[in-house]
């Protein structure tokens, strides 16, 4: 035979109503586990028995699952009526133009247009005004000025040291090139002085260190017979 129906209310019977508590609960917390594996679902179960004692069963955690109810929870509350809603933004659009229309007006009249229908007290505001942006213009345009003169006298700071670093590197370079002319002017003097050595003893045919030999050249016939005409002479003149 199968089983008769139980009609659901609360057990009167203590006993039997433990025995059946501690039956569905672990019924329940075995289906949630199911559920959460199968299913690959978020679940969370927390039950309190009579005597205030707490059964709980979780996939991942009971924080986050709890967490993640509240928020949702806060979301749904926080979703305004669809009427309401369209009667809001109705209001915020008709609340925009007006400021829009308002904007517009107020530029042309600091533009000097649409001035016929106002009285001596709201062109005197207007005026008022344009002094007042006009003075703030003139105030930033001053600082903006003052701000770019700054900036220049530092970078001609700047640019004079580095024109007195590159004066520096100028002279060291000039006293170096003077030192170096030196230098070469002194070894082309040496060179030539030994190049004038060199050609007047090539010149002279001679070498110092080479002995020299002295021969008497014998006289020509000619010569010979004009020493004798010379000398016989002398001997008739004495």
């Amino acid at each position: 035979m199968g089983r008769g129906k139980i009609e659901i209310r609360r057990i009167d019977n203590l006993t039997s109503r433990q025995v059946t508590f501690s039956k569905r609960r672990s019924g329940l917390l075995k289906k949630a586990k199911e559920l959460s594996i199968l299913c690959d679902a978020e679940v969370g179960v927390m039950v309190f028995s009579s005597t205030g004692k707490l059964y709980d069963f979780a996939s991942p955690s009971m924080k986050s699952i709890v967490e993640r109810y509240n928020k949702l929870k806060e979301e749904r509350r926080r979703l305004p009526n669809p009427t309401l809603e369209i009667q809001f933004w109705h209001g915020e659009a008709s609340s925009l133009r007006q400021q829009l229309h308002y904007l517009q007006q107020n530029h042309r009249q600091l533009l000097g247009e649409q001035l016929s229908g106002l009285s001596v007290k709201d062109l005197q505001n207007l005026e008022n005004q344009l002094e007042m942006s006009l003075k703030g213009v003139r105030m930033r345009k001053e600082q903006i000025l003052t701000d770019e003169i700054k900036e220049l006298n530092q970078k001609e700071s700047l640019i004079h040291q580095e024109n007195i670093e590159l004066y520096k590197k100028v002279n060291l370079m000039c006293q170096e090139n003077t030192v170096l002319q030196k230098q070469v002017s002194g070894a082309e003097c040496v060179n030539e002085a030994n190049r004038s050595s060199q050609v007047s003893y090539g010149l002279l045919g001679c070498d110092l260190h080479t002995p020299i030999n002295l021969q008497l050249s014998q006289p020509l016939p000619q010569k010979k017979e004009a020493l004798a005409k010379a000398l016989k002479l002398g001997l008739q003149l004495h």
